[in-house]
């Protein structure tokens, strides 16, 4: 899932300052998830930002939805049938990276701003936790490495370690977290497949890194040729 935090107050405040009438358009996909970006979030946002507007008599109007999900254009079509979008001055995502910008390629009209900053791809370890897990690197190596990603869990990003820092298992970069290395040693010992260590990974390819990348599936591929 992709992993958001919400942008300091302030800085909200001055990204809507000066609109009279505001949208705030939640997701509720990954960033209602990580406690970021959904209906209840939004239904906070709006009542903070009322409530600090309303101390310094600015009048603004602020108005809620949320959809489910920002980076897809069937659920953004929706957002018409609920609401006259041509109504707002400024529309506040509170969505990822890139549910902003496609909301901002359908409605190119309108102004739309981030409510939250994109952080990364990761997972819920608990209640209220969320930990990096995946770079979108493009040339997956977990099938070597025993499910973990050294590219991500790695300082270095060493797809072949350990490097000669590590100590007792933990890292030299920061030693209260544990060697991605000594990881994937004691995941391969656990699997019986310590034999993955013998042969050295390939350099990654970062050639099929694409910025910015796009995939078609081969059933489409007519449909977009």
């Amino acid at each position: 899932m992709i992993v958001a935090k919400r942008k300091p107050f302030n800085e909200i405040k001055e990204l809507i300052s000066g609109s009279k009438k505001i949208l705030i358009l939640g997701c509720g996909t990954c960033v209602a998830v990580c406690l970021a970006g959904g209906e209840k979030e939004v239904a906070i946002l709006a009542s903070q930002l009322k409530m600090a507007l309303g101390l310094v008599n600015e009048d603004v109007e602020i108005d809620e939805l949320t959809i489910e999900r920002q980076c897809d254009r069937e659920f953004i079509e929706e957002i018409s049938t609920k609401v006259n979008v041509d109504d707002y001055d400024l529309i506040l995502s509170t969505a990822c990276g890139a549910g902003v910008q496609l909301l901002s390629d359908v409605f190119d009209h309108k102004v739309v701003v981030p409510a939250l900053n994109t952080t990364f791809i990761g997972v819920a370890e608990g209640p209220g936790m969320w930990t990096e897990r995946c770079r979108s690197c493009s040339d997956c190596v977990l099938a070597d490495t025993g499910g973990i990603c050294p590219v991500t869990i790695c300082a270095k990003g060493l797809v072949n370690g350990p490097c000669g820092g590590t100590r007792h298992g933990k890292c030299e970069i920061d030693p209260e977290k544990d060697c991605a290395w000594t990881l994937i040693y004691n995941r391969l010992k656990k699997l019986g497949r310590l034999n993955r260590m013998e042969q050295a990974l390939p350099p990654k390819r970062y050639s099929v890194q694409q910025y910015p990348a796009k995939i078609v599936h081969e059933a489409y591929r007519r449909r977009y040729e």
